[in-house]
């Protein structure tokens, strides 16, 4: 079992949560929105909320922590459909390359919802910082 902690005003990062869900067919990954349960925050606290929010996290049952892509990564290892996929990211070279990615995408989240025309959490409004 694994429990992906995630950012819930972030488009992209509902999008993915959905799109494993819907994959998820034997139950294996636990999602939490980070802004909808004080569970998280009680749970979780010694990984702290800036460091919860600029990326998404994955815990496993061995205590385990895999964030960002590697948290991404992990997830699709649990998917029967996404085994594939998790096997073609273990290719040398995806790792360096996922987490550059990764990292670009994490990092204009929210200017990504703003295109979509959702509007921008209280944490990014009336600035250009966003959570690492």
């Amino acid at each position: 079992m694994l429990t992906a902690l995630y950012d819930g005003n972030c488009v992209v990062c509902r999008s993915t949560c959905e799109t494993m869900r819907a994959l998820d067919w034997l139950k294996r990954i636990e999602f939490v929105d980070l802004h909808e349960s004080d569970e998280a925050s009680e749970r979780f606290v010694d990984l702290g909320h800036e460091r919860l929010m600029s990326e998404i996290h994955v815990l496993d049952d061995g205590g385990r922590l895999y964030a960002g892509f590697a948290g991404t990564r992990r997830m699709l290892r649990e998917l029967p459909l996404g085994l594939p996929l998790w096997l073609l990211l273990q290719l040398p070279g995806s790792d360096a390359l996922g987490k550059r990615v990764y990292r670009y995408i994490a990092r204009r989240r929210y200017r990504i919802n703003a295109l979509l025309g959702k509007e921008l959490p209280d944490c990014a409004k009336g600035s250009r910082k966003i959570p690492r």
